[in-house]
C-alpha cells in the first residue's frame, strides 16, 4: 500500500453498536421464526442469502479499495473488523429472505440480495463531503424483484404468527416494538421519523376513507400487523438511508406515508415498499442537487473575490510603482465639470 494511501472510512461507534444490535435481533428473530412462528421459506435459504451478501460485500469492498488506493475497511482489526464490516450485509440478506417470497426460485433470491447489497456501491450521493448510499438496501432489492418478476410476492404476513395463538399473538409485536423503540430511541435517534410516519399513515387512511370510500378501520388495521411493526421499527428507520435532523426526519417519514396513500389510491400493490423506494430516490436527487448548487455557489464566490482584488503593480522604467488611477472625488480630485461648477459659484 502506498505511503499516501487514503484512510478507509469507518462507522462511528454508536452506529456500529446499533448495527450489531440490529444484526443480533434479526438473527434471533429468524431462528425463532423458523423454529416456532412458521416462516414459509426453506430453512436453508437464510444461509444462501447470507453467503451471497457476504461475498458481494467483500468483493465490492476489495474492488473499491484498489480503485481508491486505500486499505479495505475490514482490514486491521482481524476477525472483529470483518464481523463489524459485514453487519450491514448480514442484516440486508436476512431481511431479504424473510420479507420476500419467490416460491422455489432460489436464483431470484440470490439476484435480489446481490442487487440490494450492490446498490450501495452504485446509488450514492454526497453527504457532508462523502459519498453515501441513499437507497434502503433490502427495500430496494424487494422492490426490484417485485417489478421484474410479477409472479413474486412479499412474504405472507401470517407467517410471522402462523403457529402461535392466544396471548402470544400479542407478545411477538410487543417484543418487536420494545426492542425497536430502545434501538431507535437510544442509538439511531429516529423517533421523529417514526412519529411522523405513524401520524401521516393514520391521516392518509382517514383521508382515503373520506374521499375514496376506503374502509377506515381496515386501512388503520394494517398498523396492528407484525409486518407493519417490523417495517416501522427496522426498515424505514434505516440510519444509513434516512436523515438525522428532526425536521428532515419528519419530512422523510411523512413523505413515505403520503406516497403510500397515493399508491393505494392508484391501486398499486406493495405500496409500502415502492413508497419507501420513491422517497429514498427523491432524497438522493435532492442531495445531488444540493451538492451541485453548493459547488456553483462556491465558484461564483471565488470569481467575485478574484474580481475584487486590485491588479498587481509592476515598476516602470524608472523603478517606480505607477500611481493607481482613481475616479470621481474618492481620492480628493475634482472632475473638470465639478471644477467649473465650483468656480462659477464663487
Amino acid at each position: 500500500m502506498p505511503e499516501n494511501a487514503v484512510t478507509p472510512p469507518h462507522h462511528p461507534p454508536q452506529v456500529t453498536i446499533a448495527l450489531r444490535n440490529f444484526a443480533i435481533s434479526i438473527t434471533v428473530f429468524n431462528i425463532v421464526g423458523y423454529a416456532l412462528l412458521g416462516f414459509e421459506q426453506p430453512w436453508v435459504w437464510p444461509f444462501v442469502a447470507l453467503a451471497t451478501g457476504y461475498v458481494v460485500e467483500l468483493g465490492l469492498e476489495m474492488i473499491a479499495s484498489k480503485v481508491e488506493g486505500r486499505e479495505p475497511r475490514f482490514a486491521g482489526n482481524r476477525v472483529r473488523g470483518i464481523v463489524e464490516f459485514l453487519y450491514p450485509a448480514h442484516i440486508t440478506s436476512l431481511a431479504m429472505n424473510m420479507l420476500i417470497y419467490v416460491n422455489d426460485q432460489i436464483l431470484v433470491l440470490i439476484f435480489g440480495v446481490t442487487v440490494a447489497v450492490g446498490a450501495k456501491w452504485v446509488l450514492r450521493a454526497p453527504v457532508r463531503g462523502k459519498l453515501r448510499h441513499y437507497m434502503n438496501p433490502s427495500n430496494f432489492g424487494i422492490s426490484i424483484i417485485l417489478l421484474l418478476f410479477p409472479w413474486a410476492s412479499i412474504a405472507p404476513p401470517y407467517h410471522f404468527t402462523e403457529h402461535i395463538a392466544d396471548w402470544i399473538d400479542w407478545l411477538v409485536p410487543a417484543i418487536i416494538v420494545l426492542g425497536g423503540t430502545m434501538l431507535n430511541g437510544k442509538l439511531t435517534g429516529r423517533m421523529w421519523l417514526i412519529g411522523s410516519w405513524l401520524f401521516v399513515f393514520a391521516l392518509q387512511a382517514i383521508v382515503r376513507g373520506i374521499f375514496f370510500g376506503t374502509s377506515i378501520p381496515a386501512a388503520l388495521g394494517m398498523m396492528t400487523g407484525v409486518a407493519f411493526v417490523l417495517f416501522t421499527n427496522y426498515m424505514v428507520t434505516d440510519p444509513g438511508t434516512s436523515p438525522s435532523k428532526p425536521a428532515a426526519q419528519v419530512a422523510f417519514g411523512g413523505g413515505v406515508a403520503a406516497v403510500y396513500g397515493f399508491l393505494m389510491v392508484a391501486h398499486i400493490a406493495y405500496g409500502i415498499f415502492f413508497a419507501t423506494a420513491i422517497v429514498c430516490l427523491i432524497r438522493g436527487g435532492f442531495l445531488w442537487g444540493l451538492h451541485f448548487a453548493n459547488k456553483a455557489r462556491d465558484r461564483f464566490e471565488a470569481q467575485q473575490r478574484a474580481g475584487a482584488e486590485p491588479a498587481p503593480r509592476t515598476p516602470n522604467g524608472n523603478g517606480e510603482l505607477p500611481v493607481l488611477e482613481t475616479t470621481g472625488t474618492a481620492a480628493g480630485a475634482r472632475s473638470p465639470a465639478s471644477s467649473g461648477t465650483a468656480s462659477g459659484t464663487r
